[in-house]
């Protein structure tokens, strides 16, 4: 294991390098991963705070919640995408350290439960829209509540594991 990170490292040299050195290429990946998180974990926890707020109301304050919930999955996505891709920049800019980071790779397991928990919602909120789910005590609903609430705890774990890694790379 130990030799493959080393062969990586050395195919990655130049890129370690460049990042390294250049104070703008630096701060420009991790400015892109902060933002990522920042508008990504921005749009998902304000929409799971509605879901939490409104999947007990209305029937047309519900049916307005799945609407704005089928709105909020694209911008969600490309912070994931966006923090994802950075996030390969950063492990890529220091590889035999992350490699071998208990902590990096914790991380990384809850971006990948983070995704994982998102598609649930997504799946329950399609499940929602395609039926008449008026008893606000239905199964889909409580499901949307539990992965609302997992979707905001997994958000701060990420930050937390994040906070983490950055003291101790």
């Amino acid at each position: 294991m130990q030799s493959a990170i080393q062969a990586l490292a050395h195919l990655l040299a130049p890129w370690q390098s460049l990042y390294s050195n250049s104070k703008v290429v630096s701060d420009a990946v991790t400015y892109t991963h902060l933002a990522g998180l920042l508008f990504g974990g921005g749009f998902a926890v304000a929409a799971d705070r509605a879901a939490l707020r409104l999947s007990r109301g209305a029937p047309e304050n519900r049916r307005q919640l799945l609407n704005d919930l089928a709105a909020v999955h694209r911008p969600v996505l490309f912070g994931l995408a966006v923090m994802v891709v950075s996030g390969l920049l950063l492990f890529t800019s220091d590889v035999e350290t992350f490699a071998l980071s208990p902590v990096f790779w914790s991380k990384a397991t809850l971006v990948a439960l983070l995704m994982g928990n998102g598609y649930r919602l997504m799946r329950t909120e399609q499940a929602l829209r395609t039926g008449d789910h008026a008893d606000p005590g239905d199964r889909l609903w409580r499901r949307l509540r539990r992965t609302a609430i997992t979707s905001m705890a997994l958000w701060a774990a990420v930050v937390l594991a994040g906070t983490v890694l950055n003291s101790v790379s």
